[in-house]
């Protein structure tokens, strides 16, 4: 069976870099898939006071969804987790990302939804984001691999399965439930 059987759990331990050998992409170095398929953690600061408006635009977000499901799309998130922290030296946020595109195209499909969409990012509420980030996207893509925090493991129970993959699969499952009811 190929490495990346969907059918078997799999994990794969990264190293310090981030990746396996040094291939640059567009702006640095090309981060792996993984059995997770790729993604990010970005850390930063939060600039002081703005606690509430990064909560806000979560909300923001929330809302934007429930108005248009797809609106996220263009960036082929499995999932985005959002976590604000402090650990004694002021408050951080966590943008946790898994996707089905490679970092620097997931980079540059986020300035641009955002251009189209009028959203801003969530990024403008942290310490040393450039505000000329809409007319510099590669500013806003230095800024993503600056704070860039490689993970060292990756686990996936169903690995290198794409979102796409597992909505198909899901709506196969529902027609075939589906047509077994009718057969009743």
């Amino acid at each position: 069976m190929p490495d990346n059987d969907w059918s078997k759990p799999a994990a794969k331990a990264i190293p310090k870099e981030g990746y396996f050998e040094l291939e640059r992409g567009r702006y640095g170095p090309v981060f792996p898939r993984t059995p997770a398929c790729y993604g990010f953690s970005i850390i930063a600061k939060v600039k002081e006071g703005r606690e509430e408006a990064v909560r806000a635009y979560g909300k923001q977000i929330e809302e934007a969804i429930a108005g248009s499901p797809d609106v996220l799309a263009p960036l082929r998130l499995h999932y985005l987790r959002w976590v604000l922290f402090d650990v004694g030296s002021g408050l951080h946020f966590q943008y946790q990302g898994i996707f089905d595109t490679d970092f620097d195209k997931y980079t540059e499909d986020a300035v641009q939804l955002f251009s189209q969409t009028g959203i801003t990012t969530v990024f403008t509420n942290l310490v040393g984001f450039p505000e000329d980030w809409k007319e510099n996207p590669d500013a806003f893509v230095k800024f993503v691999r600056d704070h860039q925090c490689p993970s060292f493991l990756e686990y996936g129970e169903y690995p290198y399965v794409t979102a796409d993959e597992i909505k198909k699969a899901l709506r196969l499952k529902s027609a075939f439930s589906t047509m077994l009811d009718q057969m009743q």
